[in-house]
């Protein structure tokens, strides 16, 4: 995968047209890495990313190739993923996001049920996750009944363990004090935490608080970062979850986190890191050295490509097109590995 060096990730966006990058490969689906990404997560594809040879690799889930891979059980992207998921000791968990419950608009006149579909199909993935993590934005407007919806909600899914981090729409009016009522047991600070499960080190970090134009995590939320990860061996993989992206995918829109660098500074010591978040509701991937940054959609309505509309609100879309903006993202990782498989899926 290419590694993106830019401190603005779409500054360059536009610099490139349906062409692509003249330096990069075009994959067997006629596209570059970078087109194959960009094109499947506008419209919801589902893609799988796994590290095959020192490589990280694209394929478009439930293509052909994909699909005989399945089948045969070959290696490859999709291969990669499901063997992931069949292993013996192998970690399976699940990243929904920005459910947005209680909003109402024609982007989305039924969220509520669309997050019903989201729960069944992570419930109908063929394995039983380890755990789910809700990166954010589980409610429109944090009002109570809105976090109780959402929380019976999700107690339909098929997981030991389900982990929240809020997003924006969970702190309106009251800095994220009725989101730790409902879902901030046993956390530290304005709801920040970590745990570890088959080998890897888990963070889930609050940057949606102090917000300015960007999000932002705070000393003392850095300091538990220092200390948590002090008594690590550099070779322990690391995942870090968030609500607003860590890089500086489109700050113009707020979509980077104003100390991120202190955080992302900490990490550059472990030989595998890598950060998941919502916010966006849309997907993108980024990877500088070490660490790998994994933007994940939504399950209640897309917002527009970075830079192609004044603002980042709601996009209305054809209702048969609506699921194909929407999805759930599961993860695998097999102990012994570099990396992470992951792969993102649309709404059925």
């Amino acid at each position: 995968m290419t590694a993106y060096d830019d401190h603005d990730a779409y500054d360059a966006y536009d610099a490139y047209d349906e062409a692509g990058d003249p330096r990069e490969p075009a994959t067997e689906h006629g596209m570059t890495r970078r087109q194959l990404m960009r094109h499947a997560g506008w419209f919801g594809g589902a893609v799988v990313l796994t590290v095959a040879g020192g490589e990280v690799i694209s394929q478009i889930a439930g293509s052909q190739s994909s699909a005989a891979e399945n089948a045969t059980g070959a290696t490859g992207a999709a291969g990669a993923a499901n063997a992931a998921a069949a292993g013996s000791g192998t970690l399976r968990f699940v990243q929904i996001s920005d459910s947005h419950i209680g909003f109402q608009g024609p982007a989305n006149t039924d969220v509520a049920g669309s997050f019903t579909e989201a729960v069944n199909q992570v419930n109908s993935l063929g394995f039983r996750p380890d755990f789910v993590m809700h990166s954010g934005d589980l409610t429109h407007l944090s009002t109570a009944g809105q976090f109780d919806q959402v929380k019976h909600m999700m107690s339909g899914l098929k997981t030991d363990r389900v982990f929240t981090v809020p997003g924006e729409h969970d702190s309106v009016g009251d800095a994220g004090r009725a989101y730790r009522r409902t879902f901030g047991a046993g956390t530290l600070g304005d709801g920040w935490y970590s745990f570890d499960t088959h080998g890897v080190h888990f963070i889930a970090l609050v940057n949606t608080l102090s917000l300015e134009k960007l999000g932002h995590l705070g000393n003392a939320q850095i300091d538990f970062v220092r200390k948590d990860l002090a008594g690590l061996s550099s070779d322990t993989p690391v995942v870090v979850f968030s609500h607003i992206p860590l890089f500086a995918m489109y700050p113009k829109w707020g979509w980077s986190t104003d100390d991120a660098l202190k955080v992302i500074a900490l990490l550059r010591r472990f030989s595998s890191v890598t950060c998941l978040n919502g916010h966006v509701h849309q997907l993108f991937t980024k990877t500088e050295g070490n660490i790998t940054f994994h933007s994940a959609t939504t399950t209640a309505y897309p917002l527009p490509k970075p830079g192609r509309a004044p603002a980042p609100t709601p996009q209305v879309v054809p209702a048969r097109q609506l699921k194909a903006a929407l999805g759930i993202r599961s993860v695998g990782y097999r102990q012994g590995d570099r990396e992470l498989a992951v792969k993102d899926e649309r709404l059925a």
